[in-house]
């Protein structure tokens, strides 16, 4: 596996193209490049690039629907962009603020600017991966750092793994609003929930987008627990759009949102290292 960040340079310039990826290989980047605007949108469901480089003027579609084919797709919503182009309009650059792109540069470009630029955009993508885009909770290695520290200390300690199964198909029915609104929904019941029962020191993460981590003390753990449950599955109908309410029951019945739940405690170990801790917790889940 490679720590390298990934470009993806969308422009038909083909000696353009060219140059900006042998630069950006040299700076130490994994670099893909497309000089149509449909193999660029193609490109990012199949590898997840860290940025995009995207000229406005395009072959087929333009930089601003390559833009906006990007933003409704979950899996690249929050790609940064920065849009490379001739125009500069500000009418064009105001289209591109509101589609969000992080940055724009006209050419003739200075390529040292552009290097900053990436850079920077990439500096700012990765402090804000330090959170779920999404519930705003602390997730990869703010949990994983969290996780390391418990294992180097003696303190007894409760884990709680609660995954909202079936949020993928709901998102497909219903939308990314809709699914958002589950997580955001769940994300507040914990925080609600250790704050009635738990302490101060307790903690709520993310170990992936669908899976919610709480690390409490075991005096707090059956407290914590069945508040969430009972919460959640007194609101699960209210989660499907109003339209819909009179299917919830029936949607309820076919697991088409589910709550699974896992839990340790430190007296389930010992654990070498942070591998085998977030094995034991994943395995530990009534699925």
């Amino acid at each position: 596996m490679t720590d390298k960040s990934h470009i993806l340079i969308v422009e038909d310039d083909l000696d353009l193209s060219e140059m900006l990826n042998a630069y950006f290989r040299v700076q130490g980047y994994e670099v893909q490049t497309a000089a149509w605007g449909e193999d660029a949108v193609r490109l990012t469901q199949e590898v997840r690039p860290d940025l995009v480089v995207l000229d406005i003027r395009l072959p087929d579609i333009d930089g601003y629907e390559v833009c906006r084919r990007l933003r409704t797709h979950r899996r690249t919503q929050d790609v940064p962009i920065i849009f490379l182009t001739e125009k500069r309009d500000r009418v064009d650059k105001l289209v591109g603020l509101e589609l969000g792109v992080v940055d724009y540069i006209t050419k003739p470009f200075d390529i040292q600017e552009l290097r900053l630029r990436v850079r920077n955009a990439l500096r700012r993508a990765n402090q804000a991966s330090l959170v779920n885009p999404v519930t705003n909770l602390p997730e990869g290695p703010v949990v994983d750092e969290r996780l390391g520290k418990v294992i180097l200390e003696n303190d007894p300690w409760a884990m709680l793994l609660m995954t909202i199964m079936g949020l993928d198909n709901f998102r497909e029915m219903y939308g990314f609003v809709a699914s958002d609104d589950v997580l955001r929904a769940v994300s507040l019941m914990m925080n609600n929930a250790v704050r009635e029962v738990g302490n101060e020191t307790d903690f709520i993460g993310h170990l992936a987008p669908h899976d919610f981590i709480i690390i409490t003390g075991s005096e707090h753990l059956a407290g914590i627990r069945e508040r969430v449950e009972l919460r959640l599955n007194q609101s699960m109908e209210y989660f499907y759009p109003l339209k819909d309410r009179d299917k919830a029951k029936q949607a309820m019945e076919e697991n088409r949102l589910k709550l699974v739940i896992g839990q340790i405690e430190s007296s389930s170990g010992p654990f070498n290292d942070l591998d085998a801790l977030k094995s034991a917790i994943l395995k530990s889940r009534e699925l």
